[in-house]
């Protein structure tokens, strides 16, 4: 079983289904309504533990009772919370989800106050045989990725805007969305893009697009695997669970090209659930899926 170290937000979605957007100030009815763990990191380590990995969760929580709901939530998902620092009067991060009927969603976040800003721990953490970072925190995201390099281990950075310089010369391998591309390089179609960030840094790029499928640095050019094609019911954590799954399959040894498969498949089976990361499969589903598929 490999050990993942996975660093960032932690958070409590409440999650409406809707047919439609909000357009005016005015109320609506929601069809459906769930309330379900969240936040890039910690959907990224469910996803690790769903698979078969042995994530750690590595984060800044309040005191308050949203906290107890992530931490409970975490580990009755397998998810070791032991290195969690919990700020006296900090309230922590939360987040109200709208998804429509296309399965698409509109997030409003709240990302926490009053949290520490002291990185120093992080120095201290057991060693893994990789770290995923995700942009909320860069000060704690920056140590753990000097403690990926000290151990030899791939370092990845879920790439949202904003990203710190540091974590772009940091990273072994940068997985960026395509808004998190567009800010480092922007006016440039994701391709050429992705080539002009390969040539300012070394190590390993992507970036993401959805149901447009995956573009990275191979070799000394830019390669491009697509998604799977499945009937999309919420794509609510879909691109966290990607990063969950992709960090397990570097941290088995796969090469980079097998991890974007295996991790394009699990964030296509999630895409097929409503719930966020509730609808991560297991690691059975997703080599099935993989198995039909060739």
């Amino acid at each position: 079983m490999s050990d993942v170290l996975v660093l960032g937000m932690a958070a409590v979605d409440f999650v409406l289904g809707i047919d439609e957007f909000p357009s005016e100030p005015t109320k609506y009815r929601a069809r459906s309504a769930d309330i379900v763990g969240g936040g890039p990191a910690a959907n990224a380590a469910v996803a690790i533990a769903r698979l078969g990995g042995h994530p750690s969760f590595v984060g800044r929580l309040g005191d308050d009772p949203l906290a107890d709901i992530v931490l409970a939530d975490l580990e009755a998902a397998g998810v070791s919370t032991d290195h969690v620092h919990r700020t006296p009067g900090g309230r922590s991060a939360f987040s109200s989800v709208l998804v429509d009927t296309n399965g698409e969603r509109q997030v409003v976040n709240f990302r926490g106050e009053g949290l520490t800003e002291d990185a120093d721990w992080i120095a201290a953490l057991p060693r893994a045989d990789a770290v995923l970072v995700d942009t909320r925190w860069p000060d704690g995201a920056a140590a753990a990725l000097a403690r990926a390099r000290a151990w030899d281990v791939p370092g990845i950075v879920d790439g949202e805007a904003p990203i710190d310089p540091r974590l772009v010369a940091e990273a072994s391998h940068l997985a960026l969305s395509r808004q998190g591309l567009a800010s480092l390089v922007p006016g440039e179609d994701l391709a050429d893009a992705l080539a002009t960030l390969a040539a300012r840094r070394p190590g390993w790029s992507c970036v993401t697009d959805g149901a447009n499928g995956i573009w990275f640095t191979d070799g000394g050019g830019i390669a491009h695997l697509p998604a799977f094609r499945v009937d999309t019911v919420d794509t609510l954590a879909a691109g966290d669970v990607w990063h969950g799954a992709f960090a397990l399959a570097l941290a088995e040894a796969r090469p980079e090209r097998e991890a974007i498969r295996f991790a394009n498949a699990t964030a296509a089976l999630k895409c097929m659930r409503f719930g966020g990361r509730s609808g991560t499969p297991d690691r059975a589903t997703v080599e099935t899926f993989l198995e039909e598929t060739e």
